[in-house]
């Protein structure tokens, strides 16, 4: 008997995760971007924001994409509760880094598969990294670089901010986007097999 391969569908437009996964050897069949509202709840921890909109995304992608397994992944920055934004404006970069330079912070990325039989996997991911202290001219100039727009915390590891690391404990990947191991983990024990287009028994 012979066993088509069910899908992959991205549930993320990151360019980012989508390297990530190609490192791998993993590629999606689809990608199809999550739309949903990402505002903060009163008194949501930075973590339960990051597994509830991993989940909200996998659902929602999940409803119009049958017969597929869904990834889906969301990264939180935060410092203590607080967490920073996407950072939108050149305004919103600048706190951002202020917040961070010369300090600890968190991030949690929540990841969640839905297989074609509606089986469910979720996972968070702690990473804790810390900056040097950043002068004004740095903060600056990496402003002006434009590398931040759109990256939670105003940053992109994977660039130029990569030299603000002193410390980081815990998945370099997650920090990029997506942490590789615990995705492989969700995919291959919801029975995703990736290596071959058919099987036969």
């Amino acid at each position: 008997m012979i066993v088509p391969k069910a899908r992959l569908v991205l549930a993320s437009a990151s360019p980012r995760r989508l390297d990530l996964l190609r490192q791998v050897g993993l590629e999606p069949d689809l990608i199809d971007p999550a739309h949903i509202d990402e505002t903060e709840l009163k008194g949501e921890t930075p973590r339960r924001l990051a597994v509830r909109l991993a989940l909200g995304k996998a659902q929602s992608v999940a409803q119009r994409q049958k017969d597929s397994f869904i990834l889906s992944a969301d990264t939180v920055v935060a410092v203590g509760r607080r967490v920073l934004p996407k950072a939108e404006t050149e305004a919103e970069a600048r706190a951002c880094l202020a917040l961070l330079s010369g300090r600890g912070h968190r991030v949690y990325t929540g990841l969640c598969v839905i297989a074609p039989d509606g089986r469910l996997a979720e996972r968070l991911v702690e990473t804790r990294l810390t900056f040097k202290r950043l002068s004004h001219t740095e903060i600056e100039d990496y402003v002006l670089g434009g590398e931040w727009h759109g990256k939670a915390g105003g940053y992109g590891i994977q660039g130029r901010a990569g030299g603000f690391v002193i410390e980081i404990q815990g998945s370099y990947p997650s920090v990029v986007g997506l942490p590789l191991y615990e995705t492989l983990c969700l995919l291959e024990g919801l029975g995703y097999r990736p290596s071959a287009a058919l099987s036969q028994t």
